[in-house]
């Protein structure tokens, strides 16, 4: 299965040009909020309409510009999971499955098939009840299974851990991630959760400001995320304006140091970028002086800031991220960083 999406649509002054292929899996689209993600979900579903521009699902065309075809959210076969669910308050888990089926009209297919949903999402006893006496992760899978049960070609989730508790969320990413493998096409998620980006998706496509910057495989994103957006995006703490001096040397005039990369340097160096967990005392290359300057303790882990020797004094100290038992007695008079973990971001 394939999805083709080739789109562009004015809003006042917001542009969205949204450009990705997806297979089967699960394609994240990782982005700020406002940044044009859930308008694109709505698009391919058909809930609005770009300027112009192509989408295609498995050889299926549901929007073409300029062919004129615009085919209604009825006849797309997508399933979409509304961030809030969208259950019917009044109608039973059942009811709300069976609304997925108000075409067929077979009376013991859609049994079957309310029957099968049931096991799927572990929903077996829990038929006559309304959504006000589930669980927020019943919830999801009472939503879910109404999409699913009339078998959607795709299925998208526009951000479907925002309407629960925190604490709630993990064991649920588990979950969904199992229940996403066993559906077995594609799925398209929308997230500003770089945690749940990496957790649930194969891929990822990274938005910011209406623009689709490019997709990576999720390991391979994190890894060398080539944007200061996409850095941003996964995480890091560390970033700031660089040029290259070298094949394999850039320099970082705000942290007044050269650092060697293990990457070759492109022409169009924006910044690098260093994750706050790279940092290590034993490491020789690209080593400098440092001076501390302060810390933040969370649950388990120790932010340790610091400036080197030469930086700029109006610029915003260096994060160092560990974990409380390997917190140093003495801050150290040198940190270093391996080439390979220095991010070289372009514009």
């Amino acid at each position: 299965m394939s999805l083709i999406v080739d789109i562009h649509r004015s809003l006042g002054a917001f542009s969205l040009d949204a450009a990705f292929e997806a297979e089967n899996g699960v394609t994240c689209l990782l982005g700020a909020s406002g940044c044009g993600k859930s308008f694109t979900l709505k698009c391919i579903a058909g809930i609005e309409k770009p300027d112009s521009g192509h989408i295609e699902l498995d050889g299926v065309v549901l929007y073409d510009s300029g062919k004129h075809i615009n085919l209604p959210p009825q006849k797309r076969q997508v399933g979409y999971l509304f961030q809030n669910y969208a259950l019917f308050p009044n109608m039973t888990v059942r009811q709300n499955i069976l609304c997925g089926l108000h075409r067929e009209k077979d009376r013991a297919e859609k049994e079957r098939r309310l029957a099968e949903m049931l096991k799927l999402m572990q929903l077996e006893g829990l038929e006559n009840h309304k959504p006000a006496q589930l669980s927020g992760g019943q919830q999801q899978r009472v939503a879910l299974a109404r999409i699913m049960v009339n078998e959607p070609r795709m299925l998208m989730l526009d951000e479907p851990f925002s309407a629960l508790d925190a604490h709630l969320r993990d064991s649920l990413k588990i979950e969904l991630r199992d229940m996403l493998q066993r559906y077995g096409r594609e799925v398209l998620m929308v997230t500003h959760s770089r945690e749940e980006a990496y957790n649930m998706s194969s891929r990822i496509a990274v938005m910011d400001k209406g623009k689709l910057l490019g997709m990576k495989d999720t390991k391979e994103l994190f890894a060398d995320p080539g944007s200061v957006p996409a850095a941003v995006l996964t995480g890091c703490k560390n970033i700031a304006a660089a040029r290259k001096t070298g094949d394999h040397e850039v320099e970082v005039p705000e942290w007044g140091i050269r650092l060697q990369t293990a990457r070759e340097v492109g022409d169009g160096l924006a910044a690098v970028g260093i994750r706050a967990h790279y940092f290590n005392t034993q490491t020789q290359q690209n080593r400098f002086p440092v001076q501390y300057v302060e810390e933040m303790e969370e649950p388990f882990e120790v932010i340790l800031q610091f400036r080197y020797a030469g930086q700029q004094p109006e610029s915003a100290p260096v994060w160092w991220r560990l974990s409380k038992e390997k917190r140093p007695r003495e801050f150290p008079a040198e940190l270093g960083i391996a080439p390979a973990n220095i991010l070289l971001l372009y514009s």
